[in-house]
This record gives structure tokens, sequence and C-alpha cells, in this order.
């Protein structure tokens, strides 16, 4: 697929952050894409492409379904995100994805260089457990990738496990090559993929964890962070008229338990405990 005119990520990045956000109000999926194929610049093919996915989405339920029809438009790589955040039993939130989706249409339109795209791309995938594999080879076709990006991304793939993601950024890098030949030895005939800050960044953060780099480069670079999910607020309180609700439910399932093994004592609910002297008829009342 070629790579698609900047209007045409402005308009996919206005796509995933409104249906994010309709979401968020509850309103139906089919509703949402109704309503924002009206929105969409018509001078795009957005709007055709949503014609599709709203047809997919009645039949099989899914937004994935459609926009692996429409290869020519949306990346692999989207696809394949939105297609973990509807699988079954997924841990991968659609809220989520949509974010993830929105950022990179987002990056794409402000003029994305391959190193910040695969940045981005692969803290995707680390961070919310997608799955290197399938992931890494739906990258690897992204239109931005020219052979030797795909050939690395592919070798990458091989050696995980085998080397630190920081050694693999540094030994395709200016900086690398620069260390090189100051020490006196052939930079070799491997594609420069990385600039020389990434490979200066990724030195400093050898035998250290892969998310310090992923910030490191997102501070000193601009590289677009990665969305998270929201933590719960461990400090939510219940509204005062709900927990005094609660009480008082909490209060007759105790009458009933009470009553039920036949120990209610009503003398609880007396305002005041009466009682009884002689008094009066002392004084011949």
């Amino acid at each position: 697929m070629p790579v698609l005119d900047k209007e045409e990520y402005i308009e996919q990045a206005y796509f995933f952050r409104t249906f994010y956000e309709r979401l968020e109000e509850n309103q139906p999926a089919q509703e949402i894409l109704e309503n924002l194929r009206e929105e969409i610049l018509a001078t795009t093919r957005l709007p055709m492409a949503l014609d599709v996915i709203r047809g997919e989405l009645l039949l099989h339920g899914r937004l994935s379904a459609g926009m692996a029809h429409l290869s020519h438009y949306f990346t692999p790589f989207q696809t394949y995100v939105m297609e973990k955040s509807e699988e079954d039993r997924a841990k991968f939130d659609q809220r989520i994805a949509l974010q993830v989706l929105e950022r990179e249409a987002r990056y794409r339109s402000e003029g994305a260089t391959p190193a910040g795209l695969f940045v981005y791309q692969f803290e995707c995938l680390a961070r919310n457990r997608l799955g290197y594999d399938r992931g890494m080879r739906a990258m690897a076709v992204d239109p931005l990738y020219d052979a030797e990006w795909k050939e690395w991304i592919l070798q990458v793939l091989q050696g995980l496990g085998m080397s630190e993601f920081s050694d693999l950024i540094y030994a395709r890098s200016e900086f690398a090559v620069e260390e090189r030949r100051r020490n006196g030895v052939e930079p070799g005939a491997a594609a420069v993929l990385f600039g020389r800050q990434e490979g200066r960044i990724a030195r400093a953060n050898r035998g250290k964890d892969p998310l310090y780099l992923f910030g490191a480069l997102q501070r000193q670079l601009g590289y677009p962070a990665v969305p998270r999910p929201k933590s719960h607020d461990e400090s939510f309180k219940i509204h005062p008229q709900l927990e005094v609700r609660l009480q008082r439910l909490e209060q007759r399932l105790q009458l009933i338990e009470a009553e039920s093994q036949g120990k209610l004592d009503l003398s609880q609910f007396y305002a005041r405990q009466p009682k009884f002297t002689d008094e009066g008829l002392a004084a011949g009342e």
C-alpha cells in the first residue's frame, strides 16, 4: 500500500479519537460510524472506508473485520491492534487500542520518521503484550519502511531474547559508526537506520528496562508516547445519599435474618422504655 496523504492521516486521527470519546458516552458503535461518515472530510477516502467498516460491524460485530478488507487504506499494524482488542476474553481494552491508533495517525500527519514509528509500534506491542510474532510481521509491511527497514525488523524479531533492545538500536545508529571509526574499526556494510542521538540514548540505557529507553526517546526526540490504561482511583468515595441507603438496606437484611432465626427483639426500637410505678396510686389518683 502507498503512503497516504497528510489529510488522510489527519482525518484518521479524528476518527479514532472521536470514536473513543463517543464510546465513553455510551453511544452505539453503529450510530457513531453513521454520524462520523458525515463529519469526515469528503475529499478523503475515509468516508468510503467507514461504509465498509459499518457494514462489517453489522455482520460480524467487529471493526477489525472491515479494516482487514481495506488493506490498501489501513496498515496491517492498525488492523492487528484493533483485532487484538476485539478478541474473545481480550485483556487489551478497545479504548486503549483506539488511543494507540489515534496517536499513530497523528504522528504520521506530523511527518513520522521510520525510527520514531518503529519505536512507537514496538512499545505498543511490548507494553500491552500483544505478541511479537504477528505484531512485528505486521509492522514490517508498513509503507513507511523501505526494504532495509523491513529486513532489519524481521531480524529483530528473530533475535528477541538474545540481545538487548538498546543494543539492537545502538548497533544500527550513526553514533555506533562514529565510535567504530574512532577506534579504527571498519563500520561494516549494514545500513544505518537510527541517528546519532538515538544511538547515544540507546547506549546510555544498556542493561536497563527498555521502558526507560522509550521514555528517554520520547523526552529527548519527541517520539509519541504510548497510551496507558488509567489506574483505578483508590480514593473513590460513595455518594452520601447512596451510603445512607446502603446502611438502611443492611439493617433490613439484619432484621430479616434475626426474624428467621427467632431472635428478633423489638425492644431495641422503643423510643423510651416505659416505666410503671405505684406513686400515682399512693396519692389517691
